[in-house]
């Protein structure tokens, strides 16, 4: 089963999204298998990271812009390589294990979208294999 969803975004930021992702597996009806979070775009992506301290998301943030700044030397002509270089690092889609139809998920784990070049309105899928 095939979900996608959508959501509005600033110009830069994680969103976490595993309310969505539940939202499809519930829907698949799915109890045991394989669950991918998958991003369309090639200026944003999909991790996994600690949801319990909002500081971890700025701090990765933080790190990204330190090591992907935009720069001259940049050829890209819209301008926004930096955010194709977080995009490609990051990653454009997680797998997630499914058990007794829930999410194999750490205590601390959640899902988010990641965007490096908006604001703009993004759309992911949600595959559920079981």
């Amino acid at each position: 089963m095939l979900y996608s969803y959508e959501i509005e975004t600033d110009r830069e930021g994680f969103y976490e999204i595993t309310d969505m992702v539940r939202d499809a597996l519930k829907k698949s009806n799915v109890q045991s298998g394989i669950c991918m979070v998958y991003c369309v775009h090639t200026t944003a992506g999909i991790t996994i990271n600690e949801n319990a301290d909002p500081d971890v998301v700025r701090d990765l943030m933080f790190a990204l812009d330190q090591t992907f700044p935009e720069r001259p030397e940049f050829r890209h002509r819209e301008g926004n390589s930096a955010a194709h270089l977080k995009s490609s690092v990051i990653g454009c889609s997680v797998s997630i294990p499914i058990e007794n139809s829930c999410l194999s998920l750490g205590t601390w784990q959640g899902i988010y979208f990641c965007e490096f070049d908006g604001p703009r309105h993004r759309r992911f899928t949600v595959k559920v294999l079981g």
